[in-house]
């Protein structure tokens, strides 16, 4: 059994097990997380939402937060003397997926 759902503007495959990084939600570890957004649920036959999925439900558990490591982007524009460096980290919640209701 599998499920699609969505966070942060991006879309996860998920089975019960599967450790995700998703955007940080400040919580506590051991927090347990109801994600409503699921998109689609395969259990023996894909059922598709029209965006979600009536009453499906996908619980997790809050391992930890932190955040990601940095990301440098630099852009050079030769013989223009032009030249741009920047750093990102991304912050992020660790979960793992304990249920996934249909």
């Amino acid at each position: 059994m599998y499920a699609i759902i969505k966070n942060g503007g991006k879309q996860y495959k998920v089975q019960e097990g599967d450790i995700l990084l998703l955007d940080k939600m400040s919580l506590e570890p051991k927090a347990t997380v109801e994600i409503k957004e699921v998109l689609a649920v395969n259990a023996g036959e894909l059922k598709c939402g029209t965006p979600f999925v009536e009453g499906a439900v996908v619980t997790a558990e809050v391992i930890n937060e932190g955040r990601a490591k940095k990301v440098i982007t630099f852009k050079k524009r030769r013989r223009k003397d032009s030249k741009v460096k920047r750093g990102f980290r991304r912050d992020f919640t660790r979960v793992r997926i304990t249920k996934i209701a249909a």
